[in-house]
Order: structure tokens, then C-alpha cells, then sequence
């Protein structure tokens, strides 16, 4: 920065130096005195060629160069010219600083560049507090700064693995997926045989929207695991991408195995537990499937408007929260329906979950799940799922 400064003053100093040089008339030649030397010169060649030419050419010759210099004589003199004086230039030369120096302020960001080096001042502490858990964690903005003096620092040495790592955790926190990609994949790429390299460049493949990232980032999560196949965190990743591309049974393994590794008291058992089922469910593994007939008893046959609407749930017969929920409108009864996972009301907690429980109906006059006086319910006896009996509800008791 310092040696362009000092190049633009330098050139700035001999522009406004070449307006200063004398550029007017002071050496311009007098009229008279180019006339008088033209006659001589025309007179000294008529001496040397006076052998061939006769006196009265010679002095008809004379003559016309006598009479050619007379008519050049101007009638009035030439008004002296006075020379411009050199300190009207000055302003010149001050509007010719001022616009330079107005150019590059505008176009050269200096700003920015002062701004960019206080970046790369603090980047050392920066990383020192990402390094320290004891210490503030850094916010948004000084995440933006770490991530700017680390690119800074990665030009002048781009084999730094741990750098381009931290990069590359520092762009998956501020959601710039690109910053975290590249940073992982150069990580990877300068250390392929580190265990870390490779989940990290496979979990910022496994989060894309790219297909063909997240086969990749399979790949070398399965290439991991065939290395360690115990590694529990590569056996998240697999299982993560495998639920996404709605690979059930290879998620549903991975998360298997990993409850065969994971400590009895380990509190991500319970995580891992619902997301099998999920994965269950959504499989139609296991699925448990119940038929409900529902019947009217008189009175409600009678008293039940044509455009009610009824709601079926499930509960474990200890909670009132129900398991599972069914809506459908009113038909002709008895009517029979079939409740499975699919209608559960939480995804951790499908009805294949469920050992035993009452199914209950709801009849709603106005369409509402809240009981309203006039609304007619009907409930089963405690039953258990692990059976295929269809279960019976007679819809007999009225709200008051």
C-alpha cells in the first residue's frame, strides 16, 4: 500500500511540474531578422552562380528579392506579447491533486483494505478463543472476521490442514454451504487418511441438496466404517443420509448398531430408539394395523345430524393425551376403519409403540375435536394391539 502511495504522489509532483515549464513564445525568432538572413543566402548563391548569369538577370534577380521583402514588411508593428504568469497554473494544479486524490478514493476502497487488515490483526485471538471452551464464544460477526483472516492466511499456506478444517466449521455455523464444501474437500484432499478429514467433507455432503453429493458423502462414510466400523460418528452420518433418501432399513442398521455401542445410560438412546420407529413406520415395518367398527346405539342414531364429523383416537390407558388420531365425516353405521402408524399424533411415538390402550369416538356436531354439549361419544374396553381382533365402539353417551 505504502509504495503505491508513493508512486501516485511522485507522479502527481512531475504532472504538475510540466505545467510549470515554459511551453510560450520566448524562443520564437524575429520576423525581420528571418528575412534578412534569407536575402543574404539568396545573394551568396548568386555569387557563386554568376559565371552562367548575366548582370542584367543579376540585378533583375536583386530586385524582385528587394521588392518580395517589402511587401513581407507589415504595416504595424507586432504588439509585444507579455508572458503568461506561472501562478494562475497553480489552481490548475491544485484541481489536478484534488481530482486524483478524489479518483482513488473512490475507486481504490480504502476503507475496506483498512478494515481487511484490522481482520487479519485479530485473527490470532480469534482462534484463540474458538480454541478455548472456557472462553466467550465468538459471535456472528466475529465468526464472519475468523473466517476472512483464515482465507488470508491460507494464501500464503494452503497446506494448513487444521485451517481449512476450521474453515470449513466456521461456514457450515454461518449456513454458507459453498465456504464449508470447499474448505472441507481441500482438507480431505491434503490429508485423505484422517478419519476427521473424511466425516467432515462427508457430513457437508450428506446436508446438500445435490443427489450426487449425497452419494459421495455416503461412499465415504461407508469407506470409514469398513476402517473402523465402530466409529459412532460415522455411523450417525450414515444413518442421517440414509433417512433422508428414505433408505429405511440402511438407517434403520446403522442406528441398531449404534445401540449396541452406546453405554445403558447414554442419553442419545432415547433419540436413537424413536427414530427407529420412525424409520419403522414410514417403512411399514412392524406397522401395526387395528380395525375399529363403530356402531350407534338408538338414541344417537336418531339425534345425529347428517354432516357431523367424527374423530377417533387412541391413548395408552394412563394418559388422556392421545397416541394416535383419526378424522372422518359421518356415514352410514356401523362403520369400519383401519388405524395405523400412519396416524400418529407424534412422529417418536408411533402407535407400534404401544402395548396396549383404549380407542375412543368422538362425534361432533360442528366439526370441532373440543366436546361441546350434544356431542355423542362412545369408548372400547382396554385392549391390547398385539392382536388382530377388530375392536368394537358403540357410540351411546351424549355431553351434556
Amino acid at each position: 500500500m505504502t509504495p503505491l502511495i508513493i508512486t501516485i504522489v511522485v507522479l502527481l509532483l512531475a504532472t504538475s511540474a510540466l505545467l510549470f515549464i515554459p511551453w510560450g513564445s520566448a524562443g520564437q525568432a524575429d520576423r525581420d531578422a528571418l528575412n534578412r538572413n534569407f536575402y543574404q543566402d539568396r545573394l551568396a548563391e548568386l555569387e557563386q552562380d554568376g559565371a552562367g548569369v548575366s548582370a542584367e538577370e543579376r540585378a533583375q534577380t536583386i530586385a524582385e528579392l528587394q521588392q518580395t521583402l517589402l511587401h513581407d514588411i507589415p504595416e504595424a508593428p507586432d504588439a509585444p506579447v507579455q508572458p503568461l504568469s506561472r501562478l494562475v497554473l497553480v489552481p490548475a494544479a491544485l484541481l489536478l491533486v484534488a481530482v486524483s486524490v478524489g479518483v482513488y478514493l473512490k475507486t481504490s476502497s480504502v476503507q475496506r483494505v483498512q478494515q481487511w487488515r484490522q481482520v487479519v490483526e485479530q485473527t490470532p485471538e480469534l482462534m484463540q478463543r474458538v480454541m478455548d471452551p472456557q472462553a466467550k464464544p465468538l459471535t456472528t460477526e466475529e465468526l464472519t472476521r475468523l473466517g476472512l483472516g483464515l482465507r488470508t492466511r491460507l494464501q500464503d499456506d494452503p497446506g494448513n490442514v487444521q485451517a481449512w478444517q476450521m474453515l470449513g466449521r466456521i461456514g457450515m455455523v454461518l449456513n454458507n454451504a459453498t465456504t464449508a464444501t470447499q474448505a472441507f474437500e481441500r482438507a480431505w484432499t491434503l490429508a485423505p487418511d484422517s478419519i476427521e478429514t473424511k466425516l467432515d467433507y462427508a457430513e457437508v455432503l450428506t446436508r446438500s441438496a445435490d443427489p450426487q453429493d449425497n452419494q459421495l458423502g455416503g461412499d465415504i462414510l461407508r469407506q470409514a466404517l469398513r476402517a473402523d466400523h465402530t466409529n459412532i460418528r460415522a455411523l450417525s452420518l450414515l444413518a442421517f443420509s440414509a433417512f433422508e433418501q428414505q433408505r429405511w432399513q440402511e438407517a434403520i442398521g446403522a442406528w441398531q448398531i449404534m445401540l449396541r455401542l452406546l453405554p445403558d445410560n447414554d442419553s442419545r438412546r432415547a433419540v436413537i430408539e424413536r427414530s427407529i420407529a420412525q424409520a419403522k413406520a414410514e417403512a411399514g415395518i412392524d406397522n401395526v394395523k387395528r380395525t375399529v367398527t363403530i356402531s350407534l346405539s338408538p338414541a344417537a342414531q336418531k339425534a345425529l345430524p347428517g354432516n357431523a364429523i367424527i374423530f377417533v383416537s387412541v391413548t395408552d390407558g394412563v394418559s388422556s393425551v392421545p397416541v394416535a388420531v383419526k378424522k372422518l365425516p359421518s356415514g352410514h353405521f356401523p362403520l369400519s376403519l383401519t388405524l395405523d402408524d400412519a396416524d400418529a399424533m407424534m412422529s417418536g411415538r408411533p402407535l407400534s409403540s404401544v402395548q396396549q390402550g383404549v380407542v375412543k369416538v368422538h362425534i361432533s356436531r360442528d366439526g370441532t375435536p373440543a366436546p361441546k354439549p350434544g356431542d355423542w361419544f362412545g369408548e372400547s374396553k382396554p385392549i391390547s394391539f398385539q392382536g388382530r381382533q377388530p375392536v368394537q365402539v358403540e357410540v351411546s353417551r351424549q355431553q351434556p
